[in-house]
């Protein structure tokens, strides 16, 4: 470790998570599940055997009520027994064959264990709810997960930690931990990335706003009243949006309640909600080379430049990152979805892994329940997607016509492009000793920030949290854009092959800008693809969320998380406000409020909600 770092704790409310031996702790994780009629205590062998292979034949299904009904007959069968009258096969880490009581119905299965879809879950859990959350994947988190070679533990995606602090509203990783008993040790990032951009332009973004204002300003004098203009105005929404409780905007009875306590907040968020940041930039500033670095501080909130990136998703992170800080959490990133799962479990709630869901049921315009791949169906009062919008339309609701506001939705954004992404051990010595942990690389044309490879994201969190590597190693995480079609229609050896030039010629551009002898230094290296994100993350085309096909009008045309199809709700980074980790964990709290109101765990008017969703879904007719 280059320095040593100020260890921060979010306050401890009975679980901890500790930095991992994550091998043997991850494939046992699993909740025991339990019924009134059988507990933890292992069934006798012959009840094993009689049971799983009355379970065998794929033409049985489980109904809601616990009864099993043969497809290919037209017959019922009831299942009766002293030890267990209703039970089903459970899909966990083990496998089929264990037993669970299949005549509760939840309130809410939660298709996805994303940072996303776990806010959500454990956000309706700690209101009440008996919740289950069905992962494809062995481990949570999605692409907030974390994997292992060689001695290194890898974050998945961003190591870029918003939402994380100790303060204010916005700290919701903070708070959603709290929620379910939780903590987590961080460590603060005295740098949020380090630009190096076209014409020598060096900017190190710093923890301290000030300093920040002060190392931007020296690069452009002329622009001094400008700059601070542009950005006092993203402290003017900010501040507004860290002045309110958050929770659904969908729920009218909250909304009239925060702007009876803060209108003058709540007008100052109508007011930017169609606004994008790059004509609020414009009308402070003209120099170009600064509008473009504007351009790459937005590229990487939302993989678009500042016109078509809404004022409110920049100023949440162009000012986070000062008020609240970057703050590494022990570990890996990882290890949020690690602790969310498993205080979810502490709250009588559910998780299962390796339970691929293949369809969304439903009955009379109704979501009721989830099919998985193994063809079993499971039942719930509402049904809350963590795939993309793209997903859940596309393929999980099969047969269905689009609903309307989905169709909406398509015409106006599109799929943002996947990354190719490479995971790398490193010697030590190759980092210069004062190495910040994230950069971001464009060197000599600002026209190919938004070009496939274009411009290069580089995380080394081994600088804050040195246990992730070998001693005397450092990991360096990758990533830049790329779209599925570049991959498709080739050999595997053409795959590979174009894999490593990709990456011969990333690692060229790094050694050439930032690390002299950076090839001869490499001990790991693992390259993937858009192909790869798909397969893992079951995202389609391997896509990292929504961006509009032209210059939206701010956040109006976003979705919220109720969709067109009563009972199914989205949330991640298809729903308003749309991609990173502190807007997906905002969509998963907006979310759970929403379905707890309309399940009954929150007040709600039935008049006021009918009235209030049709003027939602008119504003985005205006996007």
């Amino acid at each position: 470790m280059l320095n040593s770092p100020l260890i921060i704790s979010v306050p401890e409310h009975g679980c901890s998570f500790k930095s991992p031996s994550y091998t043997s702790q991850i494939l046992s994780y699993h909740p025991t599940i339990q019924s009134p009629n059988f507990n933890s205590h292992n069934l006798p062998f012959f009840w094993k055997r009689k049971i799983q292979s009355f379970f065998a034949s794929d033409s049985l299904k489980a109904s809601r009520s616990g009864e099993l009904r043969a497809n290919s007959r037209k017959v019922e069968l009831r299942v009766s027994s002293k030890l267990a009258p209703n039970f089903e096969r459970a899909v966990g880490v083990e496998g089929a064959g264990k037993l669970v009581d299949s005549s509760k119905e939840f309130d809410a299965i939660v298709i996805g264990s994303g940072i996303g879809g776990l806010v959500a879950a454990t956000q309706l859990a700690v209101k009440g709810a008996k919740v289950l959350v069905l992962e494809k994947y062995v481990i949570p988190g999605g692409s907030s997960g974390f994997y292992q070679r060689d001695g290194y533990t890898f974050d998945v995606g961003s190591s870029v930690m918003f939402g994380f602090s100790d303060k204010g509203n916005l700290n919701l990783i903070t708070q959603a931990l709290a929620a379910v008993g939780c903590q987590m040790q961080v460590i603060p990032d005295p740098t949020t990335v380090h630009f190096h951009l076209p014409n020598n332009l060096s900017v190190r973004v710093h923890r301290e706003y000030d300093k920040f204002i002060e190392e931007l300003v020296s690069y452009f004098p002329h622009e001094k009243e400008g700059i601070i203009k542009f950005y006092s105005e993203c402290w003017k929404i900010f501040n507004s949006l860290n002045s309110l409780e958050l929770k659904s905007l969908e729920e009218p009875l909250y909304l009239f309640g925060q702007f009876f306590q803060k209108p003058l907040e709540c007008l100052t968020l109508a007011y930017y909600l169609p606004q994008n940041a790059g004509d609020i930039a414009r009308k402070y500033i003209q120099d170009p080379q600064l509008l473009s670095f504007i351009d790459a501080e937005c590229f990487i909130v939302s993989t678009v430049n500042a016109l078509q990136t809404p004022m409110i998703n920049a100023s949440m992170v162009l000012c986070d990152r000062h008020f609240g800080g970057i703050n590494y959490p022990v570990g890996g990133v990882g290890g949020i979805a690690k602790s969310l799962a498993e205080g979810l479990v502490k709250q009588g709630s559910e998780i299962r892994y390796k339970a691929n869901v293949t369809d969304i049921i439903v009955e009379q315009g109704q979501a009721v329940g989830v099919r998985l791949s193994d063809g079993k169906e499971l039942f719930a009062k509402t049904i809350i997607s963590n795939a993309t919008r793209w997903d859940t339309f596309g393929k999980l609701l099969k047969g269905d016509a689009i609903p309307k506001e989905e169709q909406n939705f398509q015409k106006v954004y599109v799929k943002a492009p996947s990354f190719l992404s490479i995971h790398m051990g490193v010697k030590a010595e190759v980092l210069p000793p004062d190495t910040d942990c994230h950069h971001f690389v464009l060197e000599s044309d600002w026209a190919r920030l938004e070009e496939p490879y274009g411009s290069i994201f580089l995380s080394i969190p081994t600088v804050l949290d040195s246990s992730l590597a070998p001693e005397g190693r450092h990991i360096l995480h990758i990533f830049t854009t790329s779209s599925l079609e570049y991959w498709e229609g080739i050999s595997r050896t053409e795959y590979e092959s174009k894999k490593q030039l990709v990456a011969d010629q990333i690692i060229s551009r790094l050694e050439n800008k930032l690390f002299p002898g950076l090839r001869a230094s490499i001990d790991f290296m693992e390259v993937g693809t858009p192909k790869t994100h798909r397969r893992y993350l079951a995202r389609d085309k391997g896509t990292y969320g929504p961006m509009p096909r032209s210059i939206p009008k701010g956040l109006l045309g976003m979705p919220f998380n109720t969709t067109g199809v009563d009972g199914l709700y989205c949330v991640g980074d298809s729903c308003f406000p749309g991609q990173g980790v502190i807007a997906v964990a905002f969509s998963g709290v907006m979310c759970a409020h929403r379905v707890a109101a309309d399940i009954g765990l929150e007040n709600k008017s039935a008049t006021l909600d009918a009235m209030h969703l049709r003027l939602l879904a008119w504003f985005r007719t205006l996007a």
